[in-house]
């Protein structure tokens, strides 16, 4: 059977002739040394050495030659522009005697006029602003403004009491140096006189 005589070659012994041929040909032979493996080195090297400075890393950009930008000065803080007295009929602060003695007196030359009698609230406002400005821009000083002396209360009309109160406001109180009761002849106390500053210029 071939396996038997398989396994009878295998177990056969090399004869003496076999042993010294297989000596004489193996005899400049050297044998292969097993190559001694490295063991894994599974350490992570870093990528930069550690920084101990406490600064902050450098870029690794090259630098590109232009100078940072220089900060910005502070501007500097302006002072709140300085309050205003309230314009009160009969009181001049802001006004020499002489001056101030002419306008109560109704002695200095009226300028314009306006009459506000039969306007709302809100058109007279609009009325009174753009009168005093209109004024100021040409220059006039002396204006006359009539309200009206009002017969529903006692404390007398609506705009009677609202006109002094606008001419505090914004813009007119910069426009404005004085403002007095007018005399009889003038409307008394239905009328007031509104001195504006000097045109610069």
């Amino acid at each position: 059977m071939p396996a038997a005589d398989d396994r009878k070659r295998r177990d056969r012994r090399p004869s003496a002739e076999e042993r010294d041929l297989w000596h004489r040909a193996m005899r400049d032979a050297e044998p292969i040394r097993r190559k001694q493996r490295n063991p894994v080195d599974h350490t992570i090297e870093p990528s930069e050495p550690p920084n101990d400075s406490g600064k902050p890393p450098e870029s690794a950009d090259p630098p590109s030659g232009k100078a940072p930008p220089r900060p910005q000065p502070t501007p500097p803080i302006q002072p709140p522009p300085k309050r205003q007295p309230p314009l009160t009929p009969g009181q001049f602060a802001d006004l020499d005697r002489r001056t101030a003695d002419r306008l109560r007196r109704g002695q200095l030359a009226i300028d314009a006029r306006l009459d506000l009698h039969g306007m709302t609230q809100a058109a007279a406002q609009d009325a009174l602003l753009g009168f005093v400005s209109s004024a100021a821009e040409r220059g006039q000083r002396c204006l006359l403004v009539i309200t009206g002396k009002g017969t529903f209360s006692e404390q007398g009309g609506v705009l009677r009491r609202e006109v002094p109160r606008w001419l505090n406001m914004a813009p007119l109180r910069g426009r404005i140096v004085a403002v007095a009761e007018a005399q009889p002849r003038h409307g008394g106390a239905g009328a007031l006189y509104v001195l504006l500053k000097r045109k610069r210029g």
